[in-house]
């Protein structure tokens, strides 16, 4: 996650010294019996254990591991049935000598004419790679930042190819070189709106992989005030799933996520949901960001407690999720 690189100085600030490593068991049964669908924790938990194993060495861009996440995304796409949007799954692009990849899924809707509107669900999929050594470990794994984004959106992507509940046309875009700069996210948002797609709203999925505090909602949304899209995705969802975090407004991070080249380039609700807040995971770019510290039941929920927000806002008969300025 590059854009948080400059808050690093500010977690001890925000209380980095209170934060505890994340259990797997953390309870959160009542919220999961509530929900509409039951996603296999099993298919989670292989997922991302594999993108943020060892052996693909922290998914730098450019790198054999990177290349081994990619291929792992194109073959999860394909066995679900989800098409390439492109002639291939692969939007490529050049980050200086670097060949980068961003892997495009797509689903086309089912009404007649919301089919042509479309709705952007992301996350990036590379990370930072070898890094300095702690304790003889130099592979940072990236599990919450952001191979937990990644699975979330793999999971949407198997659910609607499925069910087949999308009117509107979804694109489940993985991202290159977000750790460069936002760089995969800025060539395909570019590449999308010289195509004239219309584009209806874009999430990007960010560190999803702890819980928050239960006195807080389950996740945040950047850009709150910018747009209708908590307070929509809420109502669609009948439960307060997303919220501000003043934290988010402060630093700005708007516009550090891959949300922000899609609002840029075409001027639409494009938002990032995260919920990581800055004090429940003390592991930002560091070799111990592994997947046994992810809390499963967490992502299991927020995964499920999703999809009828998202359903909500795919099919909603008009576009009801508006700028605040229009």
């Amino acid at each position: 996650m590059n854009k948080f690189l400059v808050f690093l100085s500010g977690l001890t600030l925000l209380g980095c010294g209170s934060q505890q490593r994340i259990a797997e068991g953390n309870t959160a049964e009542t919220s999961i019996e509530k929900s509409i669908v039951k996603l296999p924790k099993t298919d989670m938990k292989s997922a991302l254990e594999y993108l943020a194993s060892d052996a693909l060495k922290g998914r730098q861009t450019g790198s054999v591991g990177l290349e081994s996440a990619a291929q792992f995304i194109e073959r999860v796409f394909k066995k679900h049935e989800v098409q390439p949007y492109f002639e291939t799954y692969r939007d490529s692009f050049k980050v200086k000598t670097l060949d980068g990849y961003n892997i495009v899924g797509y689903l086309e809707g089912h009404d007649s004419e919301l089919k042509n509107e479309f709705v952007v669900l992301g996350a990036h999929y590379d990370h930072i790679g070898i890094v300095e050594a702690v304790d003889g470990d130099n592979i940072a794994n990236g599990a919450n930042d952001d191979a937990s984004g990644t699975v979330a959106v793999l999971e949407w992507a198997k659910y609607f190819a499925k069910t087949k509940t999308n009117k509107r046309s979804i694109l489940f875009t993985l991202y290159d070189a977000e750790e460069m700069g936002l760089k995969g996210s800025e060539h395909l948002a570019e590449r999308l709106k010289t195509e004239n797609l219309d584009l209806y709203t874009m999430i990007n999925f960010e560190m999803v992989g702890v819980p928050r505090a239960e006195s807080k909602t389950l996740a945040y949304i950047t850009g709150f005030e910018l747009t209708n899209m908590a307070e929509k995705l809420n109502e669609y969802a009948q439960d307060k799933v997303v919220g501000f975090l003043p934290q988010a407004k402060q630093y700005n991070l708007f516009k550090r996520s891959d949300n922000y080249p899609f609002y840029n380039a075409f001027k639409i609700p494009a938002q990032a949901i995260s919920t990581f807040d800055f004090t429940n995971f003390e592991y930002y770019h560091h070799v111990d960001d592994e997947a046994d510290k992810m809390d499963l039941v967490h992502m299991q929920n927020f995964i499920n407690k999703m999809i009828p927000a998202l359903e909500g806002m795919i099919n909603a008969p008009t576009k009801e999720i508006k700028l605040s300025n229009e």
